[in-house]
């Protein structure tokens, strides 16, 4: 019972452990940093835009209703002539003729019944407008993942350097000790423990150093991902290629959505060239009437209705026509030129980026063979200190190559890793 108890505290604590120092990826930190940016609200913010101009639209067909009231005096105002008035006063007949206070209140109702297509290319412009913009918040956010990418490998080197300096400062403190006993046995002089010594307190000073810079980079990683970076273990990417070389950039999506905003801008430009028919009605209750003879004999205010079918066509429409299919025109043309000029861009980037990693994966192939080396040399250099065949300041040579190349061979890595992202940024793989 003890011992099935003893093992199920080794497994919690396994688990424990597990959970405690799992490693982050990459890729999730890419993710976390998209997802924190403040660029993000703006998506939110453009669909709730563009729903309300789609709705805007949408309401251009419902029947618009003015309501107006008006007061007015003319000096002059329409009468019956003498003759006649002298006609009418013989007969008993008063006409006064309209007053020059005139005053009214109505109401005028207009009903689209054809645009000649304005609102649907309003729609259409609206939604190729809202794609733009989107568009051009997928390319500025995507850009957050090059330098969350370029702070992650930053850590990576710089823990990689801890670890080498780390590695490097046990191997002086054990020489040291060495330096020391020989000493003690007349075989060493106090200037050689002196100049190990030293050395070790230059690593550490070195170790401060790249430890600081690591905390650096911890927290610009944290302050992007909205985490606590800097106990988190970072794992190591692995060096594989994109396994397709094709460009798939956000802002190949943008130029296409340039050109589909460009071409809702055309539809509008037709629509402005068709007529347009709607039914109207207008209504005022005031003074004078539309019987002008009966607004003449007396004062009273009347209700007075006139209704029909409008069309309406502009030809100045026509006169910008040209004009603006050129401009439209024109910018399809830049749209393509922006984009040809981004595609060589980003191909001669793609050269010079396979470039490289052809060149690290070269010089990574003798790597190991170098540091192997170098610690050979370097134990050699150990056994002839302690025969008294060399001095402390040619071990300290030895030493210090083999950490150079020990931190090269690291360095290598982690730079190809690096490249191969820097790759898969460009093509967006």
């Amino acid at each position: 019972m003890t011992a099935m108890k003893k093992s199920f505290i080794c497994g919690v604590f396994v688990c424990l452990s597990t959970v405690l120092h799992a490693q982050v990826t990459i890729g999730r930190c890419v993710a976390l940093a998209q997802e924190n940016y403040p660029l993000v609200k703006k998506y939110d913010l453009l669909r709730h835009t563009e729903g309300i101009e789609l709705s805007d639209i949408c309401k251009g067909w419902l029947p618009q209703i003015v309501v107006s009231g008006q007061v007015t005096f003319q000096n002059v105002v329409p009468s019956f002539p003498e003759a006649l008035s002298d006609v009418l006063d013989r007969m008993g007949t008063e006409m006064s003729g309209l007053g020059k206070l005139q005053y009214k209140v109505g109401l005028d109702l207009s009903q689209p019944i054809w645009d000649g297509g304005v609102a649907k290319a309003q729609r259409e412009a609206a939604r190729a407008s809202h794609a733009e913009r989107h568009a051009v918040l997928a390319t500025q956010l995507y850009a957050i993942r090059e330098r969350v990418e370029s702070i992650f490998f930053g850590v990576l080197l710089a823990d990689e350097q801890i670890r080498q300096t780390q590695a490097t400062l046990r191997l002086l403190q054990s020489n040291l000790e060495r330096m020391k006993s020989m000493k003690a046995n007349g075989t060493a002089m106090q200037s050689d423990v002196d100049m190990v010594e030293a050395q070790c307190l230059e690593m550490l000073q070195q170790l401060i150093r790249v430890q600081s810079v690591s905390r650096d980079y911890r927290r610009l990683l944290g302050l992007f991902t909205g985490m606590d970076m800097q106990n988190a273990l970072l794992e190591k990417p692995l060096a594989e290629m994109p396994g397709d070389m094709a460009v798939n950039r956000p802002e190949l999506e943008l130029f296409e959505a340039q050109t589909q905003a460009n071409e809702a801008r055309r539809s509008s430009i037709m629509s402005g060239l068709m007529p347009k028919v709607g039914l109207f009605a207008q209504a005022y209750y005031g003074y004078p009437g539309f019987d002008y003879f009966k607004s003449m004999m007396n004062r009273d205010m009347s209700f007075n209705m006139v209704a029909g079918v409008k069309v309406s066509w502009s030809i100045g429409a026509f006169y910008m026509k040209k004009n603006n299919e050129r401009k439209l025109q024109i910018a399809s043309e830049n749209i393509s030129a922006d984009r040809d000029v981004f595609l060589f861009n980003t191909r001669l980037q793609t050269q010079s980026q396979t470039g490289r990693i052809s060149e690290l994966e070269d010089i990574m192939k003798e790597d190991s063979r170098i540091v192997e080396l170098r610690a050979n040399v370097r134990r050699a250099a150990e056994a002839q200190l302690e025969n008294g065949v060399i001095d402390a300041t040619a071990l300290l040579s030895k030493i210090t190559d083999e950490n150079q190349a020990r931190l090269a061979s690291a360095y290598h890595e982690i730079q190809l890793i690096q490249s191969i992202y820097q790759l898969k940024y460009t093509l967006n793989r």
